[in-house]
C-alpha cells in the first residue's frame, strides 16, 4: 500500500522550514500537495496563479528529493465538507484512494485540522508544532507579507525554489502590486456587496447600445476596453469586418467578471484570434507600453475610479495613463454618468411619501437589505441614502415631502434610488463628482484634444420611468426646473504632433 503525506494549503510561497519538515516527515511517502484556491489569482488573498505555485512545488521537490504529486483544488464556499471535497479532488485527479489508513495529513490551520481529524485522519503539525513553541518558525503567508512590504529578508526564509520562480516570472512586483492595492478587495473586486450576476446581465443587455454609441469613433489597430465587464462590448467589436485585423483587448479588475471573459473566449465567443484579457487594476500602474494603443474605450468606469480612489487625484492619474499609452492621433472614448451643469446650485426636491413605508429615521442596514430598501417610500429612501452614502451629503427639510439640497446631491440620490439589490455597493459611488465643464478642463489639461462630438445627454427613459412618477425639481422660489443631463460621451484625441 502506497503511503501518502497530504499537505493541503494555498502554497503561494514555500519556505525553507517546510522543506526541512517534509524531508523528516515524508520518509518514503509520496507528498500530495493539495493546492487550494487554485482557480484564483491576482487577488489579495490569492496573488499567485496556480501554475506558478505548481512550478515552485515541483522545483522544491526535485531539489529536496521528494516524490510529489500536485493537485489543484478549486475554491468553494465555506463548508464543513472541505476536507472531504479535497480528498475527492485528489482521487479524481490522480486515481489515488486517500484514506486514514494510507495517509497522514500535515497541517497547521486549526479549523482545517479539525475537518481532517473528524474524517479519521492522523494530522501532524507543521509550523504550530508545540515542540517549536519557544522559537516558532514563520508561516509562509507571513513571509509573503514580508515580501509585499518590501522586507528583503523574505529571501532568507523562502525556499530557493520560490525565490527562483518569483524572480524569473517577476512575481515579486506582481505580489506587491496586488497586496498593496488600495482599491481592490481581498477577492479581487471593488466591493464585497456587489451582485456580479446582476452586472453581467446588465452588461450583456446594454452592449449593443454602447457599441452603437462609440462605433464610429473607434480607430482600428490595438483596441482596449478598460473595465470590460464580461466582454460584451468586445463581442460587438469582434463582429465588425473593419476591425478583423485589430487586436481586441479587455482589462477587468473584478475577478468574477474576468473569469467570465476567459470562459467566453474558451467557448469560442470570439472569431478574432487576437482577443486578449488582462486581470488588472489600472490604478496600480501602467498596463500598456507608451504610445501603443490606438483606441481606448471606457464605459461606466471613471466614476468608479473617482469613487474608490482619491477622487480627482486618482482620476487625473488615470487620464494621464491613458494619454501616455495612446498613439499620436489615437482616441479615448469615455461613456459614463455625469454631474449636472451648475451642480452646486441649491434646488428644492419634492419626493413621494405614498409609494412605501415612512419609518421616520434611517436604520443600520442588516439582513435582507434589498427587501427593506424596496419597501421604503422615495422620501424615506433619501433619509437612508444620506446615512449610507459615503460622500459628503446634506439636505434641509422644507416640508414633509420637500427638501433643499444641491442639484448634484439631488441627482446622486435620484440616479441611485432604484438599485436596492446593490444598495450597499451603489452608495459607495458618487455619480455627480464632475460636470461636463470639469471633464473638458481635465482632458485638455492632461494634453488631449476634446472632439466636437463630445456631449452630455439626459437619459429620458430614467426621467419617464423613475423620476417623473415620484419626484419633481424646483428652484427655491418654487418655479419648476427641468431634469438635467445625466450622462456624458467624451471623445478625446491625442494630438498627432505629441
Amino acid at each position: 500500500m502506497e503511503k501518502l503525506l497530504l499537505f493541503p494549503g494555498r502554497h503561494h510561497l514555500l519556505t525553507r522550514f517546510q522543506a526541512e519538515f517534509l524531508r523528516r516527515a515524508a520518509g518514503d511517502a509520496t507528498v500530495v500537495w493539495a493546492v487550494t484556491s487554485a482557480n484564483h489569482e491576482n487577488t489579495k488573498r490569492n496573488p499567485i496563479p496556480y501554475h506558478r505555485r505548481e512550478a515552485a512545488i515541483e522545483r522544491l521537490s526535485a531539489q529536496e528529493g521528494l516524490r510529489s504529486l500536485v493537485v489543484p483544488v478549486f475554491d468553494t464556499a465555506p463548508t464543513d465538507r472541505f476536507a472531504a471535497v479535497t480528498v475527492k479532488n485528489i482521487e479524481v485527479a490522480t486515481g489515488l484512494v486517500v484514506t486514514p489508513e494510507n495517509t497522514v495529513v500535515a497541517c497547521s490551520t486549526p479549523a482545517v485540522t479539525a475537518l481532517y481529524t473528524a474524517l479519521g485522519f492522523t494530522v501532524v503539525p507543521v509550523e504550530d508544532d508545540p515542540a517549536l513553541a519557544a522559537d516558532p518558525p514563520e508561516r509562509p503567508w507571513d513571509v509573503l507579507m514580508r515580501l509585499a512590504g518590501g522586507d528583503e529578508t523574505w529571501r532568507e526564509l523562502a525556499h530557493p525554489a520560490s525565490v527562483d520562480v518569483f524572480g524569473r516570472y517577476r512575481l515579486v512586483e506582481a505580489v506587491r502590486a496586488v497586496v498593496n492595492d488600495p482599491v481592490v478587495g481581498d477577492e479581487g473586486g471593488l466591493t464585497a456587496t456587489r451582485d456580479y450576476r446582476t452586472y453581467v446581465e446588465a452588461f450583456a443587455a446594454g452592449a449593443e447600445r454602447k457599441w452603437g454609441l462609440v462605433r464610429e469613433h473607434v480607430r482600428p489597430g490595438r483596441i482596449v476596453d478598460i473595465g470590460c465587464g464580461a466582454g460584451a462590448v468586445l463581442e460587438m467589436a469582434d463582429r465588425e469586418p473593419a476591425l478583423r485585423e485589430s487586436d481586441l483587448i479587455g482589462v477587468e479588475v473584478a475577478r468574477h467578471l474576468f473569469e467570465e471573459c476567459v470562459h467566453k473566449k474558451a467557448q469560442g465567443a470570439f472569431t478574432n484570434p487576437n482577443v486578449f484579457f488582462y486581470h488588472r487594476n489600472v490604478l496600480g500602474g501602467a498596463v500598456f507600453a507608451p504610445r501603443s494603443i490606438d483606441t481606448t474605450m471606457t464605459f461606466a468606469l471613471t466614476h468608479e475610479i473617482w469613487s474608490y480612489g482619491a477622487r480627482m487625484e486618482s482620476l487625473r492619474r488615470f487620464v494621464a495613463a491613458i494619454y501616455e499609452h495612446t498613439v499620436p492621433g489615437g482616441v479615448w472614448i469615455n461613456s459614463d454618468v455625469c454631474g449636472p451643469d451648475g451642480k452646486d446650485q441649491l434646488v428644492h426636491l419634492r419626493l413621494s411619501t405614498s409609494d412605501g413605508a415612512n419609518p421616520g429615521a434611517p436604520v443600520d442596514l442588516a439582513g435582507d437589505v434589498a427587501a427593506y430598501v424596496s419597501g421604503l417610500s422615495t422620501r424615506a429612501r433619501l433619509d437612508q441614502f444620506a446615512k449610507d452614502f459615503r460622500f459628503p451629503f446634506g439636505f434641509r427639510p422644507v416640508s414633509d415631502d420637500v427638501v433643499e439640497l444641491t442639484l448634484g446631491d439631488a441627482m446622486d440620490f435620484l440616479t441611485r434610488k432604484d438599485y436596492p439589490d446593490n444598495w450597499l455597493s451603489e452608495t459607495q459611488e458618487q455619480f455627480c463628482g464632475l460636470e461636463m465643464a470639469d471633464w473638458k478642463g481635465l482632458l485638455t489639461d492632461v494634453g488631449f484634444e476634446v472632439d466636437a462630438a463630445s456631449h452630455a445627454t439626459r437619459n429620458d427613459w430614467i426621467v419617464r420611468n423613475r423620476l417623473d412618477p415620484v419626484a419633481s425639481l424646483h428652484r427655491p422660489d418654487g418655479s419648476p426646473l427641468d431634469w438635467p443631463v445625466t450622462h456624458t460621451l467624451l471623445i478625446a484625441r491625442r494630438p498627432l504632433n505629441t
